[in-house]
């Protein structure tokens, strides 16, 4: 078929009218689809249920350092889950604590930190008169969610085929010295699967802000999340960079093992300088007695090394690339050649960015909605919910099963073309 835009009114009425009568006959089955967020689907959390049996009431629960996992102590994390997370992270040992169950948690109670005793003794944020974030789009909602609700302007910088338009990162980080940090997924980039290129990492490496507390704020959500065995992207370790660029404390690295193991009772961790880890583990002094060293035992005698972990996440591909592949052919088969729309086909990661017409998303993912199939609102993907041309929509495979996602696909499908459709006519 000839690109939507090169019909004619009658034409794109007769397609609508065939679209809609599909629609109906979709509306009447009283679907229930969600892929809303990027939940591992029960199959891949099934893939770690050995882990409940690695601790039993016999087994000897004493860490490395002879501490009793049992008992209070050991404040930044046992030592053989500093190492599995660290090897994880490609950073050392020494330079990891680990937390809880969530890195989201520990992003916010850095921010938080950052808030209320500023960074390394610079003053406190909320003593300051405007505070600043760069937020690359489309981005994590949950990422602009935390600065948001700490009363942080969020600035939007225009993700490119590389990371983030560094020209503009560069340029405003250096002449604001309200721009106090920069949210990044680096790799297998959520919504878009996009990892950094080595000059995007060298260049963040090497800026020079305004503001001495700048910070980057590095989640590394998916380092080891391909799809493929002979496609894999490959990110430089931005720690080492900075230090290698005089600029040791620029960056906080997060990461878990949430979309490993188990996303509510998996470990997290932050990886930083020594000045900066001195400056977290005072504060955690004070928040805790220490996190679930069991919880971080048991992770650490089911992966057994980074070996074990990397084993492991090749079962997750296996479960997940069906699902990205069923997304992606159907969509260049339905809506290839159209000027409908247009996608990235990632090599990792959770989700799939697509972009609609301008003006299209809400529409879509509201019409997907009434067929019953839920989808991350649109706008999601951009600070305070807005995106300014209307287009973004993040599409996560993960849940569903493969026959509830061909119908989802089935449905998505049908609310591109009709919305579309119906911006057309109102151009003409």
């Amino acid at each position: 078929m000839a690109a939507y835009n090169e019909l004619s009114k009658e034409e794109l009425l007769e397609l609508k009218e065939e679209l809609e009568a599909q629609f109906a006959e979709v509306k009447t089955k009283n679907l229930n689809l969600d892929m809303s967020r990027g939940k591992p689907s029960a199959e891949q959390l099934n893939l770690s249920m050995e882990m409940m049996d690695v601790l039993t009431s016999g087994s000897r629960l004493i860490c490395e350092e002879g501490v009793d996992c049992r008992n209070y102590g050991v404040l930044d994390g046992i030592k053989e889950a500093k190492q599995l997370l660290a090897d994880m992270m490609e950073v050392p040992k020494d330079n990891i604590v680990i937390f809880g169950n969530s890195s989201l948690n520990v992003m916010f109670d850095t921010i938080s930190r950052c808030m209320t005793h500023g960074v390394l003794g610079s003053t406190p944020w909320c003593k300051l008169d405007k505070i600043k974030f760069l937020c690359p789009v489309p981005g994590y909602d949950r990422h602009f969610s935390i600065t948001e609700y700490f009363g942080i302007e969020m600035i939007n910088v225009p993700m490119t085929s590389t990371g983030p338009d560094m020209d503009i990162v560069e340029s405003l980080v250096s002449s604001d010295p309200a721009i106090k940090g920069i949210w990044c997924v680096p790799k297998y980039s959520n919504p878009q699967g996009i990892t950094y290129s080595d000059e995007t990492v060298h260049r963040f490496a090497a800026l020079k802000p305004a503001a001495e507390d700048f910070r980057i704020f590095w989640d590394n959500a998916y380092g080891i999340h391909h799809l493929y065995d002979d496609k894999q992207d490959y990110l430089i370790e931005i720690l080492m960079e900075c230090k290698k660029e005089g600029n040791p404390n620029m960056v906080y690295k997060f990461s878990s093992t949430s979309k490993i193991s188990f996303p509510g009772s998996g470990i997290a961790a932050i990886a930083a300088s020594d000045d900066n880890l001195k400056e977290i583990r005072r504060q955690m002094q004070i928040q805790t007695i220490g996190h679930d060293k069991v919880n971080q035992l048991r992770h650490s005698r089911f992966f057994g090394d980074i070996s074990g972990m990397v084993n492991h996440m090749k079962r997750h591909a296996a479960i997940m690339r069906p699902k990205f592949d069923i997304i992606l052919s159907t969509l260049e088969k339905e809506l290839g050649g159209l000027g409908i729309g247009s996608w990235l086909a990632p090599r990792g990661g959770y989700f799939i960015s697509f972009d609609s017409m301008d003006g299209c998303a809400k529409k879509i993912v509201a019409k997907a909605k009434e067929a019953g199939l839920v989808m991350t609102d649109a706008g999601a993907t951009f600070p305070y919910g807005k995106d300014p041309k209307d287009s973004n929509i993040r599409i996560a495979p993960s849940y569903p099963t493969l026959e509830e996602l061909k119908l989802a696909c089935t449905i998505f499908i049908l609310c591109v073309k009709l919305a579309s459709i119906d911006k057309l006519l109102e151009d003409k």
